[in-house]
């Protein structure tokens, strides 16, 4: 999605829920939940296909999350890069800053027979921040089983 903010699309979901007689939970489906995404196909309408089918399964609400991108957030991803020498682009960490107070992610969802269906909405700075912090993640296990592979070597010679 190439949004800035999903604010406009967060009010326009909204709406279009309502009017199609369902109602809206405010929760995010997590990663533990069996789950099926929904292919958008680059259609930037696709949520509203989504919302349909939820009617026509039947279901009584959609889950419905955001993800605002907190300054505190930002500064501690940059703070991390700086401190951990991540061979990332701190670069395109501030730029994260000036995203601050928008929101870069919409999850919609609905229950049908025992799977989560779910439709994500995203602006590419939300999906760069999210790679950014996967790949800080990636970088500090590669660290610690480094130095626990230096431990036990240290420790073996003793």
């Amino acid at each position: 999605m190439s949004h800035d903010n999903l604010i406009h699309l967060k009010d326009d979901m909204i709406a279009y829920i309502a009017g199609n007689g369902l109602r809206r939970i405010p929760a995010h489906a997590g990663e533990e939940v069996p789950s099926i995404l929904w292919d958008a196909d680059e259609n930037p309408d696709s949520w509203k296909e989504f919302v349909e089918t939820a009617k026509a399964a039947g279901a009584p609400f959609l889950t419905m999350a955001e993800v605002v991108l907190e300054r505190e957030d930002a500064e501690l991803l940059l703070e991390q890069m700086q401190e951990s020498s991540f061979p990332g682009d701190e670069e395109e960490a501030r730029a994260l800053l000036a995203h601050v107070g928008k929101i870069g992610y919409i999850q919609l969802g609905f229950a049908y027979q025992g799977m989560m269906f779910l439709h994500e909405s995203i602006t590419d700075w939300y999906e760069s921040y999210q790679n950014l912090l996967e790949s800080l993640d990636d970088f500090s296990d590669i660290l610690f089983e480094q130095e626990e592979d230096d431990d036990s070597d240290a420790d073996s010679h003793l």
